[in-house]
């Protein structure tokens, strides 16, 4: 076609590199339909009218796979091998892995590591791990883009943007991210655990979730084992930058501070992919049973509630329930309790809450009741105006009580700033007719002596003649 580029038929992939480097950065290794669909979503609903699901999919995915062999081309992704369905799969180069890390804002300590064997094994584990991130995250299509495509593509489309938010965006993942029981973030000790997903969303109620994926494989021993190696890392102790020891989670995560009734470790999630021959209901209740001294609570018989002071809140559910009902809807098990939630309730104490809030309300309560009854105490001392009657105002009342600066002291304490005002001009009037009433006696003397001293000059005048 006119404008493309020879190498690359499917066109210029300069737009979708960045979105493939972003997407094998946290993922690590995954294939272009996974791709497309993270950072594509409206490309799901294009393409509909291809005769088979395999056409369509080769059509939808045919930008990503180009912009995946330019990455190729210049050293920054290589083959991952192939999955068990016999898709394709890519990962980045140490170059690539970099570069990942400058379009995700992160150091380059923080993008985790490579799984093992993903290619030589099909990429079980990890396709799983992917699915679970793009179940959590249940990315939304941009109608704009699919406006075009037949009615029932479009409706489609439109279903998926009505449905439930996912939580998060891509950036809020990391994978294959190294939990040191010992040594450092960089280079952890033997023995460390290794979460699959680590999920930070706190705009979305999640500050912090540890994420493992099972294909239903492994024994529920070697998958409990898993948790008394993240109970080591919780319980690690590490001096932050402010010279202030802290659970070592703490300097990496950010999290709401541990309040005075409890202290609970970071909650996980276990997604169970019926992959495996082992049945994923019964991995679930044999993993809550030898892990049960890790999340089980003390009963709060006062607050009616269970307090987890130490313990790991352990969830659990299907990769199949997740996709069906996303992290809204009721798919989660919480290890100790009888019914399914929504994974913020799952995760949560409903019942401490309420139990918190009730006493903050009682508290609030009891403040708003000593405040009424000390402005009552108040009121009964407020004094009152010896003329008028009306109570002082605050700012009278404490105007009377001003005893550290002679100037400011009240002539009149006895009264109200008005009946002051009145009192004052009536002794300034008072003393004013005093001064005068006083001039004019001076005036009436002085005439009084003056006349008299006229009529002695009189008399005097009369002898000498």
């Amino acid at each position: 076609m006119a404008g493309k580029r020879r190498e690359n038929e499917a066109g210029s992939s300069n737009d979708l590199r960045a979105d493939v480097l972003r997407v094998l950065g946290v993922l690590k290794v995954a294939t272009a339909d996974q791709i497309q669909r993270l950072s594509s979503p409206h490309l799901t609903y294009r393409h509909t009218t291809k005769p088979t699901p395999a056409k369509r999919k080769e059509a939808r995915t045919a930008s990503h796979r180009a912009a995946v062999n330019d990455l190729r081309r210049h050293g920054l992704a290589v083959d991952g091998g192939r999955t068990r369905g016999g898709e394709e799969t890519r990962l980045l180069t140490k170059d690539g892995l970099a570069a990942a890390a400058i379009d995700l804002d992160r150091e380059i300590e923080e993008m985790g590591g490579m799984p093992k064997s993903a290619g030589r094994s099909g990429a079980s584990h990890p396709m799983t791990v992917n699915e679970t991130v793009i179940a959590l995250i249940r990315p939304k299509p941009n109608l704009n883009k699919v406006m075009r495509e037949p009615a029932e593509a479009v409706a489609a489309a439109r279903a998926a943007v009505d449905a439930p938010d996912g939580i998060g965006t891509l950036a809020s993942y990391a994978t294959e991210v190294a939990l040191p029981v010992k040594g450092t973030w960089k280079n952890p000790a033997i023995g460390s655990a290794r979460a699959d997903v680590v999920l930070t969303a706190p705009e979305a109620g999640v500050p912090l979730l540890f994420i493992e994926a099972d294909n239903c494989t492994e024994e529920a021993a070697l998958i409990a084992q898993k948790f008394d190696k993240y109970a080591r890392f919780f319980q690690r102790q590490e001096k932050d930058t402010d010279g202030i020891e802290k659970p070592m989670w703490r300097t990496r995560w950010s999290a709401p501070p541990s309040d005075e009734y409890e202290r609970v470790h970071p909650p996980v999630l276990l997604v169970f992919h019926q992959v495996g021959q082992r049945s994923a209901k019964n991995q679930m209740a044999r993993v809550a049973d030898l892990t049960r001294h890790h999340w089980q609570g003390r009963w709060h018989p006062q607050g009616g509630y269970h307090s987890y002071d130490r313990c790991i809140p352990i969830v659990a559910t299907t990769l199949e329930e997740l996709r069906a009902h996303g992290p809204a809807g009721p798919a989660f098990w919480r290890f100790g309790r009888d019914h399914r939630q929504p994974l913020l309730e799952a995760i949560g104490n409903a019942r401490r809450d309420a139990y918190l809030a009730r006493r903050r309300q009682a508290a609030r309560e009891e403040e708003r009741r000593r405040e009424e009854r000390e402005a009552a105490q108040r009121e009964a001392r407020r004094p009152v105006c010896a003329d008028c009657g009306q109570k002082f105002t605050d700012a009278r009342w404490e105007a009377i009580g001003y005893t550290r600066d002679w100037s400011k002291r009240q002539s009149h304490p006895h009264l109200c700033e008005d009946c002051q005002d009145r009192a004052v001009a009536a002794e300034q009037q008072a003393e004013a007719d005093e001064r005068e009433r006083q001039e004019q006696e001076r005036l009436r003397q002085e005439a009084e002596e003056q006349a008299a001293a006229q009529k002695a000059g009189g008399w005097l005048s009369r002898f000498r003649t």
